[in-house]
């Protein structure tokens, strides 16, 4: 068994206040086209949000609800809520609507942090136990009744706000909500143990000379767990408000960033961009592409880096890694220390090298996987059947002992980085009063992800424009669920006992009666 971590390496409220003793001075963040904090900075700005959340009631244990994007408000506020002892709930800030009521009623927090223009999005939805909610930025304050909001203003100094108890490296750190990938989204309870896990202890080829460049959203556990990283090691990370491709390489060069992450798509549109004299002209050294596709390889050679791969999700803490000079597509490499992984048939059997199977973990390290599903027992239970969490991706396993990703759970649609709920996607469809039935389901992109496709039947007497429905959706889903296909037809497929095939849209993909909205 391994020895379990304790408080002053893994837990947040210790590491930054023995960093900013012993490295004062030094930068621990530089903001693209903004501050740069020291860890001295950082720390004061802290324990001043802090105090103002103490002062809202906050306590240890307590849930607090970030809805805010990148930048210098998300960073303090998610620091300030774990340095009083209490659990970081952050809010994709896509969210709207239905997909939005049910984190706020499921998480039992009572007060948010928000950007105003957000905030605006919780009127007319259930809201749960929240009461108050804390703006930031400037911007119009919205009137909703049955919330407090204001203003939120910090103390022009604050002493450290004492916790009721240690804070310890099992205690929850985050409840960070999945994308839904079979239903609603479900809120995972995230240890410090799990985060320091999943990331200090994840980056072999990271030095001192290191700055991560954090160009992904902080409100997701891949961009977290970076900064997290860096945090522990007493290291700097560089900050994009959200990634665009034309901003990209004079973020890394104006912080002078040495590593990142590229997510999904993000690797494809910078080698997309034209080719220019100064593709190797910035300080990048190293990148972690995840997954990893057909463009690392590309990537590498024309920008001058060296890549690597990472396997994660939300639930568990980077068991498996590659890197560098890789060139396989879908190797996801091999084990850490900690894990342990078998691949295996439905029966939990594991299956010879070389056969495809569902990859499940478990660790030896206490706390380094998930503490379970908030609220959902059930969930919890059949996530962790048999000691081992169920991944529900399909990986092979060669001879030698590497992994290989090969497809994620059958319905699950993957795009810009986000994981979709066809089931969720669906209940919404479903809700435009010419639709009778509908199915979502994944289309090969031209961008190595996905593309979503919506097969809709009419009700009886009604017609389907796939114009008006994709605009009607537009304004009840985030972005990324938004689909770029609409096939309308007169019955889906079914099995004998009526169930709806899947498997038979996807296979027929984008057919010549379907419809495709323009851009993406």
């Amino acid at each position: 068994m391994e020895a379990a971590l304790d408080r002053d390496s893994a837990v947040l409220r210790y590491m930054l206040e023995r960093h900013a003793e012993a490295r004062g001075d030094e930068t621990f963040v530089h903001f693209h086209g903004g501050p740069e904090w020291t860890y001295r900075t950082v720390l004061d700005r802290v324990r001043r949000r802090a105090a103002t959340l103490r002062d809202e009631g906050v306590r240890q244990g307590d849930p607090v609800l970030t809805f805010l994007g990148n930048g210098p408000d998300l960073l303090v506020t998610w620091f300030a809520i774990n340095y009083l002892g209490a659990v970081y709930v952050p809010l994709n800030t896509a969210l709207l609507g239905g997909s939005l009521q049910h984190i706020l009623t499921d998480s039992g927090a009572r007060v948010m942090v928000a950007a105003p223009s957000l905030a605006a999005r919780l009127e007319g939805i259930n809201r749960g136990a929240l009461g108050t909610v804390l703006l930031v930025e400037e911007g119009e304050t919205p009137e909703i009744p049955g919330l407090d909001l204001r203003r939120l203003s910090d103390p022009e100094q604050a002493e450290p706000v004492e916790t009721d108890r240690p804070i310890e490296p099992w205690d929850t750190q985050a409840i960070m909500y999945t994308s839904g990938t079979t239903g609603q989204a479900k809120g995972v309870l995230s240890s410090y143990t799990q985060l320091y896990t999943m990331g200090p202890d994840a980056f072999d080829c990271v030095g001192p000379q290191d700055r991560c460049m954090i160009c992904g959203p902080i409100f997701h556990c891949g961009s977290t767990l970076y900064v997290y990283a860096m945090l522990a090691r007493g290291l700097s990370i560089g900050m994009m408000a959200e990634f665009k491709t034309d901003q990209f390489w004079p973020a890394v060069r104006e912080t002078g960033s040495t590593y990142t992450l590229l997510l999904g798509v993000m690797a494809a549109f910078l080698l997309k961009a034209p080719v220019t004299a100064q593709d190797r002209e910035h300080p990048l050294t190293h990148v972690f592409i995840v997954p990893f596709g057909e463009d690392g390889p590309a990537f590498a050679e024309r920008f001058g880096v060296d890549v690597y791969t990472v396997y994660n999700m939300t639930e568990i803490s980077s068991p498996i890694h590659a890197g560098p000079g890789i060139t396989e597509k879908g190797l996801a490499g091999r084990l850490r220390p900690w894990m342990e992984a078998r691949v295996v048939d439905a029966n939990d059997i594991e299956v010879p090298p070389g056969e495809v199977g569902e990859l499940i973990l478990r660790s030896s390290r206490p706390w380094a996987l998930m503490k379970g599903y908030l609220n959902r027992p059930d969930a919890t239970a059949e996530a962790m059947r048999n000691g081992w969490f169920h991944t529900g991706d399909s990986f092979r396993q060669d001879k030698d002992g590497r992994f290989y990703f090969v497809d994620r759970a059958k319905d699950v649609i993957r795009r810009r980085g986000e994981n979709i709920s066809s089931f969720a996607l669906e209940g919404e469809v479903l809700g435009h009063e010419a639709v009778r039935e509908c199915a979502a389901v994944a289309v090969p992109s031209e961008h190595t992800e996905d593309e979503v496709l919506i097969v809709v039947t009419p009700v009886e007497g009604r017609r389907i424009d796939p114009a008006d429905l994709v605009e009607w959706l537009a304004g009840r889903v985030p972005r990324f669920m938004v689909p770029r296909y609409v096939r309308v037809m007169e019955e889906l497929p079914k099995t004998a006992s009526g169930k709806i095939q899947k498997h038979v849209m996807r296979s027929e993909g984008v057919t010549a009666d379907t419809w495709q909205r323009a851009g993406r």
